[in-house]
């Protein structure tokens, strides 16, 4: 199985048809559950509206313009918890408020992370050829995608040692060689832009 590896015109990556299935189908997963349900395929809108007038560009208070209206509090969904943890765990004042202040932001930007994945794999796999932007995003996806299986499966930083434990009639064996293989991609994906 080939990882992704430094050409002269960016990084590059060759996946076969059924692995390039398991990369969009999880990455277009893990963009829905952060995104909303069709997330991963909608178009990016725009935040405001044409024709909206001065009084709306300069609202009086700092903190109305950068509220995000967001939730305070940490997502009940284990996954999500797990994807924005909270930033202060000492002190939950600031951890909601921090939450309620950029939790759309790094929404938004885990959902174009997956998009550019989806938008440079071909459903029929094949090579593929990323800039740095790209490749930096594909790792951002990849990411989010092996912390969401990871709550899922009950990984522990022993996961190496369960794997190789793993029989197969375990229902978890197929899942766990899927989660090591995002390791392996994200693994050489890092060296290959370093």
């Amino acid at each position: 199985m080939a990882g992704f590896r430094r050409t002269p015109r960016g990084v590059s990556a060759r996946f076969t048809s059924a692995q390039a299935g398991i990369v969009r189908n999880l990455v277009g997963q893990v963009a829905d559950l952060v995104g909303g349900e069709g997330a991963a395929s909608a178009e990016a809108t725009g935040r405001g509206e044409a024709g909206e007038g001065p009084d709306s560009l300069f609202p009086g208070d700092l903190a109305a313009m950068l509220d995000s209206g967001g939730p305070a509090g940490v997502p009940d969904d284990p996954v999500l918890a797990r994807l924005f943890p909270d930033a202060y765990g000492d002190d939950a004042e600031a951890a909601g408020d921090f939450r309620r202040y950029t939790e759309q932001g790094l929404r938004d930007g885990k959902v174009a992370a997956a998009r550019t994945v989806l938008a440079t794999l071909p459903d029929s796999g094949g090579r593929i050829r990323l800039s740095a932007g790209d490749a930096e995003a594909w790792l951002r996806a990849l990411n989010d995608v092996r912390l969401a299986l990871g709550v899922l499966l009950g990984i522990t930083e022993d996961y190496e040692r369960e794997l190789a434990d793993v029989t197969a009639t375990d229902p978890r064996s197929a899942y766990l060689q899927v989660y090591d293989w995002l390791t392996f991609l994200q693994e050489t994906l890092v060296r290959s832009l370093h």
